[in-house]
């Protein structure tokens, strides 16, 4: 039934045109009549330039010299196209409030039923909306249609406009309004205004709103983001700047070591060694040595209390830090060793001596001394080589303070200020008395040059030294061993060759070892029990490693034999 109802709406729009047009204006192709005021013959100034235009268009670029410009009037925001009315609204409520049109009006379409019209048509009176096609609910008691109420001034469907008391007349002039339509002039100009741009604040805008919240969303999380970068690159560049860094560490450990390693060994060690500083005249050293016994000897080498003299200042530093004078019990030039004594001085650590004897090359070593003063240094090496013969002094012109060595050699760093400390092996027991190096400047031994160690240091082994310590604390010195002959040291042969004349005496002491077992003048030395010499500074040390009283095998050569021969060693006083 509805839509029937909307093909009968558009049939009777179609039958009654005059419903939509103005009363002034005349149809399509009418012919004008001059007004009052035009004069006879007139009537050919007055003609259009142009045939009329059967759709009231004015010219491009203005209106015609025939009809006024269109008038201009503002019309009432109508709803957006599309958007359905409730049933009954009248078709005639889209011009603006209180605005009377014209009696007749140009027919326009009507709409489809349920869809308002485009903005400024008017509809014919009396056409009817479709009530099943609305989508805008007002409010309505239950049982009852929805009904639409007319406003003041606006014509009722059906019924033609009525005028208002004291307002104006419809088809004339409105006060303030626009001017009633000219002949010629289409309906659709009535209601067009090109100076308005914007619908009236009165429509409602949701979109906007929605528009604007998503946009007011999208700038805080954009601030969100910025404010989160930047104050984590702030904190970044304090935290490079001003805050304190704290690195990992670990807790302090206080487990014991090894007694074998270098700690364990050094721990035993340290509290028997002492620095010995010496004075005497314009003279001054500072060298180490090892405690021997609970009543205060100290062992160390002659070089380092030589300066001392016999009215030197010598004073000994523990390592605890006690400091205690000491005197001199003897020392000999000879084997380069001394012994000093302390007294009055409590919890005494002596150290346990070792066997030189059982040392292999290889062996791990510890040297402790003060080098350059430095006390308490530790080193620790190898034993690098054994029975090395060196020599050592020789700064008093007659040799009588050469010392003959048959050495260990290490490599542990002995520097000048290590003589006198203790060569100790893996068990903390001593080998050695550190004695020599030979320096890289000048290549001398005992503390010559300051040019440190290059890992070539020589050390007393401790037979020696125990032999020669006992003699000088029983005795006061002590005693070298000797064949009694009298050696050619500037002979360049190879071997040790007997002096063919004696320093104020024959050059084979008689009845003396030597004699004893058949050596003459000018034989030469080839080997000691079996071990090679090549000169007589090697017969000497090779001699002196023994103690008086032992006999030594030696082969030898004489007009071009060789033979071997055996003697005792004899003894013979020695001195500072």
């Amino acid at each position: 039934m509805g839509s029937r109802q909307a093909a009968d709406s558009q049939h009777a729009a179609g039958n009654r045109p005059e419903a939509g047009r103005s009363g002034a204006e005349s149809a399509p192709g009418a012919e004008s009549t001059p007004g009052p005021e035009s004069a006879p013959g007139a009537q050919a100034a007055v003609h259009p330039l142009h045939e009329p235009d059967p759709y009231s268009t004015p010219p491009y670029g203005g209106p015609g010299p025939w009809a006024p410009a269109p008038p201009v009037q503002r019309p009432m925001p109508t709803p957006a196209h599309g958007t359905h009315l409730p049933p009954g609204l009248p078709p005639a409520a889209t011009p603006a409030h209180g605005t009377h049109l014209p009696p007749a009006a140009a027919p326009q379409a009507v709409p489809p039923p349920g869809m308002t019209p485009a903005h400024g048509t008017q509809l014919p009176p009396g056409a009817p909306t479709d009530p099943g096609a609305a989508t805008a609910q007002l409010p309505q008691q239950p049982g009852q249609p929805l009904q639409s109420q007319p406003q003041p001034g606006q014509a009722q469907p059906g019924q033609p406009l009525q005028p208002q008391p004291g307002g104006p007349q419809p088809g004339g002039p409105q006060p303030g309004g626009p001017l009633p339509a000219q002949p010629g002039q289409a309906a659709q100009w009535q209601h067009y205004d090109p100076w308005t741009s914007a619908p009236s604040p009165d429509a409602p805008r949701k979109a906007p709103r929605r528009r604007g919240l998503a946009g007011a969303v999208l700038i805080a999380l954009i601030a969100g983001c910025l404010g989160g970068g930047i104050g984590a690159y702030l904190e970044h560049e304090r935290a490079g700047e001003g805050s304190a860094i704290h690195l990992p560490q670990a807790p302090a450990e206080d487990e014991p070591r090894d007694p074998d390693s270098v700690a364990g060994i050094a721990a035993s060690a340290l509290p028997g060694v002492v620095t010995i500083h010496v004075s005497g005249g314009t003279e001054q050293a500072t060298g180490t040595g090892f405690v021997l016994d609970k009543q205060g000897h100290i062992l160390t080498n002659n070089h380092v209390v030589e300066p001392a003299g016999a009215g030197g200042d010598i004073s000994v530093t523990f390592s605890g830090g006690e400091v205690a004078d000491a005197k001199v019990v003897g020392r000999d030039s000879g084997y380069d060793l001394a012994v000093i004594k302390v007294e009055g001085v409590s919890g005494l650590h002596p150290l346990p001596l070792g066997n030189s004897d059982s040392v292999r090359v290889g062996d791990p070593v510890v040297a402790i001394g003060a080098p350059y003063d430095l006390a308490g240094t530790v080193t620790s090496g190898i034993i690098s080589a054994k029975e090395r013969p060196i020599t050592a002094g020789g700064e008093q012109g007659d040799g009588s303070d050469i010392s003959y060595v048959d050495a260990l050699q290490t490599d542990a760093p002995i520097n000048p200020g290590n003589s006198g400390g203790p060569l100790v092996d893996s068990k903390g027991r001593v080998i050695g008395i550190n004695s020599a190096i030979r320096a890289a400047d000048d290549g001398s031994g005992v503390d010559g040059g300051q040019g440190g160690s290059i890992g070539l240091g020589f050390a007393i082994p401790i037979n020696q030294g125990k032999r020669v310590a006992e003699e000088l604390i029983n005795t006061g010195k002590a005693t070298h061993p000797v064949i009694g002959v009298t050696l050619d040291m500037e002979y360049t042969g190879d071997g040790a060759r007997v002096h063919t004349r004696g320093a104020g005496g024959p050059p084979v002491n008689p009845g003396g070892p030597g004699d004893k077992a058949g050596i003459e003048a000018g034989d030469v030395i080839t080997e000691v029990d079996g071990v090679r010499v090549h000169s007589g500074q090697e017969l000497i040390v090779k001699i002196r490693s023994h103690r008086p009283g032992d006999r030594l095998r030696l082969t030898l050569h004489r007009d071009g034999g060789e033979r071997t021969v055996e003697l005792t060693l004899g003894s013979a006083g020695g001195g500072g």
